[in-house]
């Protein structure tokens, strides 16, 4: 536990406490930006959504654009400007005083919160390696869970004031928060000088040596190619994506099945903070062994059944009276909690063991805009089958993460069986042969002279 909340590595505890104040704000505003929106500002709910699907399709351009600019800036710089910048976009919205200056307002704020997870993957990706790269990602994770709780919870002050006045002061501190998030961030440059070269260490690695001619190949190999190339690695990407989307089930499909149960509202409440408890109990556990592709692949396809049997268990629930339908959202809720679980760790293995390390920062952000398609296509899917269509809805949501999971343990096997090792294992030992090559007598003699 002390590693999650307060590591002793310099990095990790610089985007720990980043997280920390990035998670605090995302809560406040999850809870009172909708009703900033309509009763302060006095945008329709139907003006709201299409401002924020505009906003979301900037997001999705956002997530690659950010992975390609962290090659060459550093993932640590753009993920810097990305959450400070992010911070003055929310602190904007108190100005958005119609539709045209909200929508442009939203598709800046989220495509810098965007930017801001495509960099964050990036920077992990190069300064970690193996085990502890998905270990730290998943410490991250259950920061963040436990403190968009906390956020939430603080939020409540807002709504029971429920004044103007309350929900300006939330929006308000949601922008410090992140303009705070960004500090440590900007610190971590001075404090960790050897970060900035491992940043952009592939420009270092490509360039040809002493005594190298500078052939077509060795161009080509500078280059590098682009992450839209690797077949693998779309597939992988385009398979944890649909997994991913039972993000958009939990915030969207399932307090308004709720609604339509037996069961109380008061159950979503519930349901959320029994998914914090699970996530932060077992998120950093279920990592564990996912930066073996094929193990990471397997954990991807357990999850996608956990969250089949969420789906079934979810629509028993609307058969049942107020006990049993309480009953079964809460064994529902269990088995989804623990799909995302399995889910993300396998995602976090796949993403980051899958990719060439040379281009850490694009292959990430093509990670990531899978993630941010995602969470736009999710609300519409889930509402389209679900939530109108009762049981066969939840059935067919069902087969469709059973079938993206057994796909993606499919391509993690291929990759497995194919390339023995990763991309990662094997740029790691040509990285490790040529530092001690550096290093040798016979090296130091050629410096010198």
């Amino acid at each position: 536990m002390q590693q999650t909340f307060f590591p002793s590595d310099r990095v990790a505890r610089s985007l720990t406490l980043s997280t920390m104040a990035f998670a605090l704000s995302s809560g406040v505003f999850y809870t009172v930006s909708a009703l900033y929106f309509t009763r302060v500002v006095g945008l329709g709910a139907t003006t709201v959504g299409l401002g924020l699907g505009i906003a979301g399709g900037v997001g999705v351009l956002a997530a690659y654009g950010a992975g390609w600019l962290s090659d060459r800036v550093g993932a640590h710089r753009v993920q810097a400007w990305a959450t400070g910048l992010n911070g003055l976009a929310m602190l904007a919205y108190t100005l958005a005083s119609d539709a045209v200056v909200f929508t442009l307002v939203a598709s800046l704020a989220i495509g810098l919160r965007s930017a801001s997870g495509s960099s964050k993957q990036a920077m992990l990706a190069r300064w970690y390696t193996g085990p502890e790269r998905v270990a730290v990602r998943a410490r991250l994770r259950v920061v963040t869970n436990v403190f968009i709780g906390l956020g939430t919870v603080a939020a409540a002050a807002a709504l029971l004031v429920d004044t103007p006045a309350a929900y300006l002061t939330a929006m308000l501190a949601v922008g410090v928060l992140l303009l705070l998030a960004a500090v440590p961030l900007a610190r971590l440059g001075r404090e960790v000088p050897e970060l900035a070269a491992r940043m952009v260490q592939h420009t270092a690695a490509e360039q040809p040596r002493d005594g190298q001619a500078d052939d077509g190949q060795a161009a080509s190999t500078r280059r590098g190619s682009s992450p839209w190339r690797d077949r693998r690695y779309v597939a992988a990407v385009a398979c944890n994506s649909v997994v991913a989307m039972h993000f958009g089930l939990q915030t969207v499909g399932v307090p308004l099945w709720v609604a339509t149960t037996e069961a109380p509202t008061a159950m979503v409440a519930v349901l959320l903070v029994l998914n914090t408890v699970v996530v932060a109990s077992l998120q950093v556990r279920a990592s564990r062994g996912t930066h073996d592709v094929r193990h990471a692949g397997i954990t991807v396809r357990r999850a996608s059944w956990l969250l089949a049997v969420a789906c079934v268990l979810y629509a028993l629930a609307g058969y049942g009276n107020l006990a049993a339908a309480c009953a079964l959202l809460v064994l529902a809720a269990l088995a989804h909690s623990l799909g995302e679980v399995l889910g993300e760790a396998g995602g976090w293995g796949m993403a980051f063991e899958l990719a060439d390390p040379q281009r850490a920062g694009a292959y990430q952000g093509l990670s990531q805009t899978g993630y941010a398609l995602a969470s736009m296509v999710a609300p519409a899917l889930v509402t389209a089958t679900a939530i109108e269509h009762g049981t066969v809805g939840w059935l067919g949501l069902a087969a469709l993460f059973v079938a993206a999971g057994t796909a993606a343990a499919v391509v993690a096997g291929r990759r497995s069986a194919r390339g023995g090792t990763t991309r990662w294992a094997r740029w790691t030992r040509r990285e490790g042969a040529r530092s001690a090559e550096d290093r040798s007598p016979q090296a130091r003699r050629v410096r010198l002279s």
